[in-house]
């Protein structure tokens, strides 16, 4: 699955919130509705300091460092399981990933 996730995004990947959803924190914990489909999804602290972080759009790099200075976690794991969260949340339609254009 790894590599599914790593095709679909990158480093350099941006991540923008969609519109269709509205959020709330839920003492360190987020819970996110999808307006279109009325779907509710739930995220941990780690989760939630994520999604936080992507209310302005940010790349997969910068999202991990911020994880990563914030959190005791290997950089390899972080940016998996960061990876991983990122293609779930965009499933559900709860964010766009741009890729950067090469240059």
């Amino acid at each position: 699955m790894t590599e599914e996730i790593v095709a679909i995004l990158s480093e350099r990947s941006t991540i923008i919130v969609t519109k269709d959803q509205v959020s709330a924190d839920l003492s360190g914990e987020a819970a996110i509705l999808n307006l279109k489909t009325s779907t509710y999804f739930g995220l941990n602290t780690v989760g939630a300091s994520i999604w936080k972080l992507v209310q302005e759009p940010k790349t997969v790099s910068q999202i991990r460092d911020v994880i990563i200075r914030e959190y005791d976690v290997e950089p390899d794991r972080c940016e998996h399981d960061i990876l991983e969260l990122l293609q779930d949340l965009s499933k559900h339609g709860l964010i766009e990933i741009v890729e950067e254009k090469n240059k």
